[in-house]
């Protein structure tokens, strides 16, 4: 068998396994969401911030502008203070321990590729496994009615983060995006 063929043969095993790993990268982001059924959301069209906590003024600076963004979209309007509700959001990282596993061959028939590179190697499979700490974060916004200070609506985000700002700064905003999809809830109760 030519190199080239060879190269095919990895080509055409690997194509599904990087689909399968870039689908899991993309499934790391958890949202869900709660709020009060016995509340008419169309009541409200304007909110105050009460609070945002997180790590750094950078972070802070973000979910606002995020948050801002998508209430403004469902037609509610920020008002310095004395707002129909009042909007409070929480951030904070954590690392969460993972398994790695590694292998430096698939096994007979699959010749030596082994995860360094190509080349020769063995014909059994060998793997390491390691503890990986990674780095989750997760963000709470939390809606109140101002009237009456009771939670009306809570969204939660989890996802996993990257040593890159800009990627993070994304994932920021499509899960905000996301937290607020369904945003305000129907009128039930």
């Amino acid at each position: 068998m030519s190199k080239h063929n060879g190269f095919l043969k990895y080509t055409w095993f690997l194509a599904p396994a990087v689909l399968l790993v870039f689908a899991a990268g993309c499934s790391t982001l958890h949202v869900q969401t709660d709020y009060a059924h016995n509340v008419n959301f169309s009541q409200f069209h304007t909110y105050s911030w009460l609070r945002v906590h997180a790590r750094n003024d950078l972070w802070v600076n973000r979910i606002k502008r995020d948050v801002n963004a998508q209430l403004t979209a469902k037609g509610w309007t920020q008002v310095p203070y004395g707002g129909q509700t009042v909007v409070a959001a929480f951030s904070a990282t954590h690392n969460e321990p993972t398994l790695e596993t590694f292998y430096d061959s698939f096994g007979p028939g699959f010749g030596g590729w082994g995860w360094w590179g190509w080349g020769g190697g063995f014909n059994e499979g060998y793997s390491y496994t390691q503890v990986v700490n990674t780095p989750i974060g997760s963000l709470v916004v939390d809606v109140f009615n101002a009237r009456t200070q009771k939670l009306i609506w809570r969204g939660v985000s989890t996802q996993a983060l990257s040593g890159n700002a800009v990627t993070n700064k994304h994932k920021l905003a499509h899960a905000v995006n996301k937290m607020f999809q369904n945003f305000p809830p129907g009128t039930q109760g």
